[in-house]
């Protein structure tokens, strides 16, 4: 069961600029911290579907609107295609909170939803999480919060940030 939307995500080629229009231009407030990862963290390729991605990133907040930001450094970006790889500029994916995600993934797989990767569980971090296109292409997240206490409404991802 699909239980709401956690956020809202873009890709750019230039993090200060776009938040500083997010922040300045329309009242977001970056929520507790700026960060990405490095090279070789294997639980963010597996869910995002890129080889040896690095990425610059931060959360911001307005209402009970997340949006993140990500400036990849690597894969290279490419100008836009139809069906574009999420590091690429513009938006890169919308996240559903779910319960039992085993079961939504096979449910949406079943329905013709293509993954780049089944669920990946981060127990230690409290977070399953997968990455499937809609019929035009469009990237969502599908998200369990594993632990209640999750660090999610901070502004803080736990698997983004090693």
């Amino acid at each position: 069961m699909i239980s709401g939307l956690h956020h809202i995500a873009l890709a750019t080629l230039d993090l200060e600029r776009l938040t500083r229009f997010y922040v300045e231009v329309l009242g977001f407030e970056v929520v507790g911290w700026q960060g990405g990862w490095g090279q070789g963290n294997a639980i963010v390729d597996a869910i995002v579907g890129l080889q040896d991605s690095s990425a610059r990133q931060v959360m911001l907040r307005v209402g009970n609107l997340y949006l993140e930001v990500f400036q990849y450094l690597t894969p290279e970006p490419e100008p836009r295609e139809r069906v574009r790889r999420v590091c690429d500029p513009g938006y890169t994916h919308f996240c559903l909170n779910v319960i039992d995600i085993n079961h939504e993934y096979l449910r949406l797989k079943a329905a013709g939803m293509a993954f780049h990767h089944e669920p990946v569980f981060d127990h230690s971090n409290g977070i399953a999480a997968t990455y499937g296109r809609d019929p035009d292409g469009n990237v969502i997240e599908l998200q369990e919060i594993l632990k209640p206490d999750h660090v999610f409404h901070l502004g803080r991802s736990s698997l983004h940030n090693k």
